[in-house]
């Protein structure tokens, strides 16, 4: 394990104001590294470099993770959400598990299923359950307009336009669950285009530690 990584991501995770244990932190770092072995053979990212991979990847989808508690919160106080039935999140087009494993990690009681359309990446995320044992993690080699479970949130990051993502997943999200889009800018355009009955209720700015771009989460909701 490097040590400069494990500082650069335990200072990042601190500066979002994220407690990792240490459990999490070698989890994170050994899934780092599976990134990095898978992709000399199966190029599952354009980002080779260590650092760059810490930055633009694990810490890129840690800061999703305070924001997704925060929303779980307050669906389980208006009823939406069941106190004591585990959260069942889909990470569509989630390609080497981003960020779906590394909110598999970050909350373990989450249940995170990954959604593919390369059977590769679905079976990439498929060992890093198994290795990193996260038996709520789990990768499924599909289109998501195909599956026919429901969740209480469905995720994308940069997976393509927000009218694609909501209208292939539309039939995956709970009758009460929300939509959680990571993006660079704010989507002025793509909201304009989202369809009727499709409403974004919060737009939440994220800072990157050592990310030098404009980021944002979108939260949306069926109507």
């Amino acid at each position: 394990m490097s040590k400069p990584l494990e500082l650069e991501l335990r200072a990042g995770a601190q500066a979002i104001g994220l407690a990792l244990s240490d459990a999490q932190v070698d989890q994170l770092l050994a899934y780092q590294d599976l990134i990095q072995k898978w992709t000399k053979v199966y190029n599952l990212t354009a980002v080779r470099d260590p650092a760059e991979m810490l930055t633009h990847h694990l810490l890129d989808s840690l800061a999703v993770v305070l924001p997704l508690q925060r929303q779980l919160a307050e669906l389980r106080a208006s009823g939406a959400l069941a106190v004591d039935v585990p959260v069942r999140l889909l990470d569509v087009g989630s390609g080497a598990g981003l960020p779906g494993a590394v909110i598999a990690i970050c909350c373990q009681q989450i249940n995170v299923h990954c959604v593919d359309t390369v059977a590769k990446k679905a079976a990439f995320i498929q060992q890093v359950a198994v290795s990193l044992k996260l038996p709520n993690l789990r990768g499924i080699h599909a289109r998501v307009e195909n599956l026919t479970e429901t969740y209480d949130v469905v995720s994308s990051r940069a997976f393509s336009s927000l009218l694609d993502f909501v209208t292939w997943s539309r039939k995956c999200l709970a009758e009460q669950g929300v939509w959680m889009a990571m993006k660079g800018k704010h989507p002025v355009e793509e909201i304009a285009a989202l369809p009727v009955g499709v409403q974004v209720f919060h737009v939440e700015p994220l800072t990157i530690p050592g990310l030098n771009a404009e980021r944002c989460i979108l939260w949306l909701r069926s109507v």
